[in-house]
């Protein structure tokens, strides 16, 4: 690979690094930040998903926009607000005040995210090239999540929770120059933004998220619950009927003729669905419940971040041998068996080593086989014209996944626990139920990719799209 190609490598994982870290960077700081600035159990939750959703559900904007406006701009652009962004909501001084700026993050990362995914694919079109690069890029999106807990528990141990946003002004003002520096300006063309469909889809996945943490909030029974959880439901599908009548839709909904495409996208839904939960509950439950600090329990996910990174090196040598299909397989395998295991073991009796030790290794190898042959299939015989939308649906799933499976499993969580005032036992029941919940979202994702995959006659080759 040449040295220009490997700069522009680093520069789209860097930068997917820190959209990446900053979903699971604030949750080792909960408690500190619940403290701080008085917010609720439940009000807490919005730390995570009042970036999550606006990331989610601006992505595809993002992607139209890099297409119509260049990708290269929209990469300084979005680079740039995240940086601004990311120093209000350091110095956030109420709840409401970093809810809104964490939003503005959110958006912010929306724009510069399938920008740099496009670029990837744009700048690797050799298959070997290719599928290293994506590797390595699937192994940050899927990995980053654990390093963002391990920073934020040493930032908010020795300095302040207020560092882990601070630390991307200097990082985000790097990249700008590098983007400047070595990325050359894309081509833009004619075309038009579909802000409604953008809008409402925003709308439609924040209502289904607000009605389940209404729901854990408030109870099931409450009108404000089902209220919420039918508005999303409309707005998602009046998105549907935009999307279908729209000349120039930030969804193509001809992106899901392709089965193994669709196939990929629901299944990354789930499974982040399911993993993305264990970041905030796992270091929930080690503070709580084991008496960690910040810093332990975030240390305490190296087992699963050293294993999904280390899968970055084999996983090309497994494709290569079994095909995109059988690793993914395994991969979904291992991740539900070593979930389900850690569900019956999260108790007040329990020891983090060996057995949490052991599992959250095998979850990080289980996750690490997944995510690049779930990014290669999203991109399975996208036309060019279409690489934009595409790579933007991939973080779609991830981040949509994300904020809903969250939503569901905090809801899971306090229909066990019953208080918003838990002992030690409580608590780490209504861990053990959340977890078993991300079982059951990974399990799914198992069998939406055994729907949309076994029934296809090709075998996966080596390269980084499979064969027709």
């Amino acid at each position: 690979m040449k040295k220009t190609k490997w700069i522009i490598l680093t520069i789209i994982i860097a930068c997917q690094l820190i959209v990446v870290l900053d979903a699971s960077i604030m949750v080792t700081a909960i408690p500190q930040i619940g403290r701080a600035l008085q917010m609720s159990a439940t009000s807490l939750t919005w730390v995570q998903n009042a970036y999550i959703l606006p990331f989610g559900g601006f992505l595809l904007l993002g992607a139209r926009a890099g297409d119509l406006l260049g990708r290269r701009r929209m990469l300084l652009i979005g680079i740039g607000l995240f940086s601004l962004a990311s120093m209000l909501a350091g110095l956030s001084p109420t709840a409401e005040f970093l809810l809104v700026t964490r939003a503005f993050q959110g958006f912010s990362a929306a724009l510069a995210t399938p920008a740099a995914l496009a670029l990837l694919s744009a700048s690797f079109v050799e298959a070997k090239e290719r599928a290293k690069a994506i590797a390595m890029y699937s192994a940050v999106s899927a990995g980053g999540g654990s390093v963002g807990l391990l920073l934020g528990g040493f930032f908010t141990d020795f300095i302040s929770w207020r560092v882990g946003m601070f630390i991307n002004v200097p990082i985000g003002i790097a990249l700008l120059f590098m983007v400047h520096r070595f990325i050359q300006q894309t081509g833009t063309r004619a075309g038009r933004f579909d802000l409604g469909g953008a809008i409402v889809s925003v709308f439609g996945m924040s209502a289904l998220v607000y009605g389940f943490v209404q729901a854990a909030d408030r109870g099931w029974g409450k009108p404000e619950t089902w209220i919420s959880f039918a508005a999303g439901i409309v707005l998602l599908a009046a998105f549907v009927l935009i999307e279908s009548r729209a000349a120039e839709p930030i969804i193509p909904l001809r992106l899901f003729a392709n089965r193994q495409r669709s196939g990929a996208y629901l299944g990354r839904f789930l499974m982040v669905g399911g993993n993305f939960s264990l970041f905030f509950f796992i270091p929930q439950f080690l503070q709580n419940v084991l008496g960690f600090s910040s810093l332990e329990a975030g240390l305490a996910f190296l087992p699963f971040t050293v294993a999904q990174f280390g899968m970055m090196y084999l996983i090309p040598g497994l494709v290569q041998r079994y095909g995109n299909r059988k690793v993914l397989m395994a991969g979904l395998l291992l991740a539900i068996i070593g979930t389900l295991w850690m569900s019956r073991i999260v108790t007040v009796q329990a020891q983090f080593f060996p057995q949490m030790f052991i599992l959250l290794t095998i979850m990080g190898i289980g996750a690490g086989m997944v995510f690049q042959p779930l990014t290669v299939l999203g991109l399975t015989d996208v036309d060019p014209q279409d690489n934009g939308a595409a790579s933007g649906l991939i973080n779609v799933a991830h981040q949509s996944g994300s904020s809903l499976g969250l939503a569901v499993l905090i809801s899971v969580f306090h229909v066990a626990v019953h208080t918003d005032q838990p002992s030690k036992m409580q608590f780490a029941h209504g861990v053990s139920n959340a977890i078993l919940g991300s079982v059951l979202f990974i399990t799914a994702a198992l069998v939406a990719t055994l729907l949309c995959f076994l029934p296809a006659r090709q075998a996966f080759r080596t390269s980084a799209l499979p064969e027709k």
